[in-house]
Order: structure tokens, then sequence, then C-alpha cells
């Protein structure tokens, strides 16, 4: 048996030519999608991550409001920056680029930015929303999970799902997203505490690897024809690399090849999604402009 290797490359690729034509139809009515990404300081990762989303947005033809701001900017500026973002009817999305240089409170920063142009779904709002199942934004990474299910077909009514990892921005979203009834997973959390995770583990339909740690997934933690989806990114040294190092995610990708159903790869699964769904979200703050 050889898992099925889920294609995220592709799948985000088909996610961006649709939030493509629609960018277009909402510009042929006078409203051209708008994203303020602001990055601060020279985060050699922040730096590649912006850089990703410069290209999707200029993709989808999208209008890239990005601000590179130097290291030393003051809290007091960045925030004034974003009382203005918020008040431009032309702007409709606004992300902040983590981490932020230490002199500068993250969490105030995120409540500054509108909840209704908050894109990354990270406003207590949006994830209060969340919560309850109204109407919100979803953060990229969990939405690009559920949305690469659905895109392979996959059946996920009825079916445990174990999510490793309790983060905020994606091992408790996702949790929340697999439970709701459109998806309508048993979902179980596992983290640092649990004892006896691979007993749990391997009871699981779908499971959900966000734990930021290389091999914490290994064969004998999956029963057979389980769907992995790998979220991990994790940097692994390598001389044989220019850059001295190589990716690899929180799963053992070779072996779990061998008795998974469905498998992300890293690099080339779950990362290419998170750009995508920001597109998508983006999309969503402007068609709500035009309902408005």
């Amino acid at each position: 048996m050889s898992a099925i290797i889920i294609d995220g490359k592709q799948i985000a690729k088909e996610v961006r030519e649709d939030v493509a034509i629609k960018t277009a139809e909402l510009k042929a009515k006078g409203i051209s999608p708008c994203l303020a990404v602001i990055l601060v300081g020279e985060n050699p990762a922040s730096v590649s991550y912006v850089t990703g989303k410069q290209k999707a947005l200029a993709e989808v033809g999208m209008t890239d409001r990005s601000l590179h701001l130097p290291e030393n900017t003051t809290e007091e500026e960045l925030l004034k920056i974003i009382d203005d973002l918020n008040k431009d009817k032309a702007v409709h999305g606004i992300l902040v680029q983590l981490p932020l240089p230490k002199h500068i409170n993250e969490e105030k920063v995120l409540l500054a930015i509108d909840p209704e142009k908050d894109v990354d779904g990270f406003h207590p709002v949006n994830v209060g929303n969340l919560v309850i199942g109204k109407k919100a934004y979803l953060p990229c990474t969990p939405h690009g999970i559920i949305v690469l299910l659905k895109k392979m077909g996959i059946e996920t009514n009825g079916k445990h799902a174990v999510v490793i990892g309790r983060s905020n921005i994606v091992g408790k979203p996702v949790s929340l997203l697999l439970a709701r009834k459109e998806t309508n997973c048993t979902v179980t959390i596992c983290h640092t505490g649990t004892k006896n995770m691979a007993e749990i583990t391997r009871q699981a339909d779908i499971i959900v690897a966000a734990a930021g740690r290389v091999h914490t997934v290994t064969k004998d933690m999956v029963k057979p024809g389980a769907v992995v989806i790998d979220v991990g990114v994790n940097r692994v040294p390598d001389s044989s690399k220019k850059s001295g190092f190589h990716l690899e995610g929180d799963c053992d990708f070779a072996d779990l090849q061998e008795i998974a159903g469905y498998i992300t790869p890293v690099p080339g699964g779950v990362g290419p999604m998170t750009i995508s769904m920001l597109m998508y979200n983006t999309l969503e703050a402007a068609e709500r402009r035009l309902e408005k």
C-alpha cells in the first residue's frame, strides 16, 4: 500500500484561479480588493513570507498596499499606521507579519486591527465568531486544511479526527472547524500533556499534526488507511544544502507513506494553502464592503 500524496500546490493554485476570476468581477463593479501587509524589521523568514504574499496578490489581480517599516519603528507609530488603514475604505484587509520586534506588544497591535479587515482571523471578535459558528474570517492555515480535505473528496462525516497541537494559530481553530456540522468529525486534541498519545492516534481516521517537532508522528502511531495532514515546517540542519538546512514536517513522511491512505508532503502540502486562503479572505472582505 502506498499513500495518495495530497498536492497542496495544485489545490492552492485552483483556489487562486477562482479568486482571480471573482476579483476581476468585483473590479468590473468598481471595487479592487486590496490587502495591506505590514512588515517591521528584517526577519529573513518574515521577509520571505511577505514576498510570497505579494506574489500571490499580483497573481490574483489584487491591489498591494504592503508596508516595510524599519526595525526601530515605535509601537505608537505602528498603531497610527493601523488606525489610518482601518479608516481607509480602499483597503479591505490588514495583516501584520509576526513576529514583531521585542519592543512592540503583539497583542496590542493585533487588537488594533478592525475585525472587518482582520483577514488573518486572529482578532478575538473573529475567533469568538468561529467558536459560536457565526460568520467570521477563518484562520488561513486551518481553513486551508478543510479545503484540502474537501477538494480530495475525503469523507469527514462521523470520522474521528485527532489534532496534535493546541496553538491559537492552528491546533485550536482546526479542531473547531473539524467539529462543525458541515465537516462533522468527532475531534480529540493531543498535546505535550497527553499520555499514551499513540493509543489515541491509532484510533484516528484523520490526523492533523501541528506540534512543531520533527517525527512527532511515526508509523506505529497511524492505523492503515488514515489521512495524515502534516502542518509542521521544521528546519533540519543539512550541510548539502546551500541554506544549511532542509524542511521536514512533524511526520515521518517516508515511513507513513507505507501505511497512510492520504498524506501531505512538506514542503508542498499545507503551506501553499495558507497564502491562497489569505487571498480568499481578502476577496471576502471586499465582497462584504460591496454588500454594505
